[in-house]
């Protein structure tokens, strides 16, 4: 079958298919080409240009997987850094972005079989801080720069400078409530006094006064009923 005519449908449907990805089993790392299907991989297999290509290889496959890993390694951790930084991401999220670019070297063809076997590789080199949860793998890159590492240094200094001062401050506060809660309480409690006199001749004078409430006296006598009684008959009489 020939090739579709330029400016044709079936040319520009296939120039579109070959901008976008394609399967990664279809995709053959040692010469860099990939096939759109299965039978086009088939034909690459059997291609003069693919035999003396695993020719070179099977001369030394630990040289090229080597630097294969190296390159795959190295440029994943390029964009983790230029990305995300330092923050904590899911390393899908991350293996989906590099896996974007059309030009990615692919991991079947590193040390790696699988995303999770390069994290833990990523962890264990102290490169990446690794932790799994629910949701599967998290990584945070860790900067070996040292103009970061540099930055990094003066931020925790004046973190624990500003934890000191927060922590003095508490403490003086404390030791203030606490002088005031004394103080208070001291001066609240009747206290005793000692008497004190200028001179032993000095005599000590106390004044009592008895006077009375105003009000009818106690002693004056009562009117007797009697007497009233006396007097009435007297008036009667005459």
């Amino acid at each position: 079958m020939g090739k579709a005519e330029v400016g044709t449908p079936k040319y520009i449907a296939n120039k579109m298919k070959a901008k976008g990805l394609q399967k990664l089993r279809w995709y053959c790392q040692m010469c860099e080409k990939q096939c759109r299907d299965e039978n086009g991989f088939k034909c690459h297999l059997t291609a003069e240009s693919h035999q003396r290509q695993l020719l070179l290889v099977a001369d030394n496959p630990h040289k090229f997987l080597s630097e294969f890993s190296r390159q795959f390694e190295t440029d994943f951790l390029r964009l983790l850094k230029r990305q995300f930084g330092t923050k904590r991401v899911l390393a899908n999220k991350v293996y989906q972005d590099y896996i974007s670019d059309r030009k990615h070297l692919h991991m079947n063809a590193t040390n790696w079989e699988t995303l999770t076997d390069f994290v833990k590789h990523l962890g264990r080199e102290g490169k990446c801080i690794a932790d799994e949860t629910e949701k599967g793998w998290f990584i945070t890159y860790i900067d070996r720069d040292p103009e970061v590492l540099r930055k990094q240094e003066i931020l925790e200094k004046k973190k624990k400078m500003e934890k000191d001062d927060e922590e003095e401050s508490m403490e003086f506060l404390a030791k203030q409530i606490e002088r005031g809660k004394t103080s208070v309480s001291s001066e609240d409690a009747p206290q005793p006094t000692e008497l004190k006199r200028a001179s032993e001749e000095e005599k000590i004078s106390l004044k009592m006064n008895f006077k009375p409430k105003a009000g009818p006296s106690l002693l004056a006598p009562k009117p007797s009923i009697f007497s009233s009684a006396s007097r009435k008959r007297k008036a009667d009489t005459k």
